[in-house]
């Protein structure tokens, strides 16, 4: 089963940063996928001074390599509740990584170039989703059960939500 929210009609392109995912709950037959191995490889590349791209979803576990792919120095940090970290200065060509172990919201930065910035949103599910420009979001795959829906917008506080 494919769940899929539309929001209307996108008259602005802040649609595009709505992350939705579904925790389940209980004994719900989709609890069996918190315990299933999600940790997988993902890549927020940089080039021509930014990140992309700039809101990512990830897995609790998995792996995410911060290729630098523009021809000078790049320093990836996050100092903000989701997971914390340095990757130190490192040159083109090169690419570091990092495992995002717990959930949360990573503000990714880069020490050098102030204007560079990325989201990281590490969940504990499979299933989740990022609104499209229209505004739709669709988590496929979701089993039947019971679930605890979260929302996050990039220019929304937790309590507006």
């Amino acid at each position: 089963m494919a769940i899929t929210q539309g929001v209307g009609e996108a008259k602005r392109s802040t649609n595009s940063s709505t992350v939705v995912w579904l925790t389940p709950r209980g004994d719900s037959p989709g609890a069996e996928s918190r315990d299933h191995d999600r940790r997988q490889r993902f890549r927020l590349v940089q080039k021509h001074k930014r990140f992309d791209p700039h809101l990512l979803v990830v897995p609790v576990g998995s792996t995410i390599e911060f290729p630098n792919l523009d021809p000078f120095f790049h320093n990836v940090f996050s100092l903000f509740e989701g997971k914390r970290f340095d990757l130190g200065l490192y040159e083109a060509g090169t690419t570091r990584g990092i495992v995002f172990d717990r959930p949360g919201v990573s503000y990714i930065f880069c020490n050098i170039h102030p204007e560079m910035s990325a989201i990281v949103i590490a969940v504990r599910s499979p299933y989740y989703g990022v609104s499209e420009k229209s505004g739709e979001i669709t988590i496929p795959n979701v089993l039947p059960g019971r679930y605890l829906l979260q929302v996050w917008h990039e220019s929304a506080s937790p309590e507006v939500l």
